[in-house]
């Protein structure tokens, strides 16, 4: 390996794109435990690394020498070998003040809640006390020196203006996760939540329901991939380098999902945006007959719609933590809020909209067996169709002027 990524666990890291998009090499993620770790370094088989959780702090007594930064930050996540001495760098800090900064989110004189204190906690630590916030609270499991509880902070910091998660709770594939609940933070102005997969967490979205100003770590990732390959290199790249690979990986990483009623056009218009986008195609319909062994409306007369949903979460959920897809849903889904969280994590939420008249009835459809079921049906999940989706898309003439819309409507909103 010349050049590449160390941690525990790197099965759904994005950082092997994200350099070979920024520098003409073959960037290696390389998985290693706490056991395999010493003998790596020792045998410093590489020219440049990037170094992740859990490693940022375990690496600095292998490095023959660390800059003036990484050294006042206390974690190392790049190193570059010269010559056989490891040198120990950390660009996690240039990484989290494009967030902020590219963001607008200004921490100075404000109360700042950090959650988590490894390496990266460090990072971002150094960096709010550069821009001068006025307090700083270090947040972790179990009480320390240097950090206080969850309940302490809640009971103590009700009043803090920023909240930043260092945690890697919510991320992929423990979707449900969220390190604090902010009902309890009633001036929290900001939150940042440096996990980039999902590319929205839990707790972004909680954020933004409430709306407050919420960004994840994907623009961060980039943003110190870029100052890594500039030590790697010894290289100088542009700035707007950074966003023009966040567009991109958007535009790769995000799914399109289709909402609406049964018999719309879902799967039909999905299955052409699929193509056209070059995704996958999910039908998350599909998926459940596969799962139950039956027919869905089997499923209905055998076990009630209470089971059905609780299946179509499991399913909805499974599938809302990849990426590059596009999703045909079930007429139902907006029926359960926890759907619709999973689906916005990675998702772009479009509403097929068709005439009630040109809506099927029956044909195996168990809650739409009539027209006046289907009347009923359309009038209760109409106000959650239009909350949820971001753009509504007619689809009462022809499929393939549908498709065009529904294309656009896409690129449309990744702008």
């Amino acid at each position: 390996m010349q050049y590449g990524l160390i941690g525990e666990k790197l099965g759904h890291s994005f950082s092997k794109i994200i350099h070979e998009k920024l520098a003409n090499y073959t960037y290696d993620l390389h998985p290693l435990s706490k056991q395999e770790l010493s003998s790596f370094l020792e045998k410093k088989e590489f020219r440049a690394i990037n170094v992740t959780i859990p490693y940022k702090i375990d690496v600095i007594p292998y490095l023959y020498e660390i800059d003036q930064r990484a050294k006042a930050v206390g974690s190392v996540n790049t190193i570059v070998n010269r010559e056989g001495n490891l040198y120990g760098y950390n660009t996690d800090f240039g990484g989290f003040l494009y967030l902020l900064k590219h963001n607008n989110i200004d921490v100075k004189n404000k109360k700042v809640i950090v959650l988590g204190k490894g390496g990266a906690s460090k990072a971002i630590i150094a960096v709010l006390n550069y821009l001068q916030a006025k307090q700083i609270i270090t947040v972790y499991y179990k009480q320390s020196n240097d950090a206080i509880t969850y309940e302490q902070c809640q009971k103590l910091h009700s009043d803090a203006d920023v909240i930043i998660n260092t945690t890697p709770v919510g991320m992929y594939p423990h979707l449900d996760g969220c390190p604090i609940d902010l009902q309890h933070y009633t001036k929290c102005t900001a939150v940042v939540d440096i996990i980039y997969n999902p590319i929205k967490t839990k707790l972004v979205l909680e954020a933004q329901k409430r709306n407050i100003i919420a960004v994840g770590g994907l623009e961060m990732l980039i943003a110190q991939a870029k100052y890594a390959v500039e030590i790697f290199l010894n290289t100088s790249i542009p700035e707007y380098k950074i966003d023009d690979i966040y567009k991109e990986m958007l535009f790769e990483k995000k799914n399109v999902v289709l909402i609406g009623m049964p018999s719309s056009g879902k799967t039909t218009i999905a299955a052409q945006i699929a193509k056209l986008l070059h995704k996958d195609f999910v039908d998350i319909d599909a998926e459940i007959v596969s799962k139950i062994g039956m027919s869905i409306s089997d499923y209905f007369k055998q076990y009630g719609e209470n089971a059905f949903r609780e299946i179509e979460t499991e399913v909805i959920k499974e599938f809302s933590g990849k990426n590059n897809i596009v999703i045909s849903t079930g007429g139902g889904c907006i029926k359960k809020p926890e759907n619709m969280l999973y689906l916005y994590m990675n998702g772009v939420i479009l509403l097929i909209q068709r005439d009630l008249k040109k809506l099927v009835v029956g044909e195996g459809r168990p809650l739409s067996s009539s027209v006046n079921a289907l009347e009923k049906m359309y009038q209760e999940r109409l106000p959650l169709y239009m909350r949820y989706s971001q753009k509504t898309i007619e689809n009462n003439t022809t499929i393939e002027y549908a498709v065009k819309q529904t294309y656009h409507a896409y690129m449309e909103l990744m702008k």
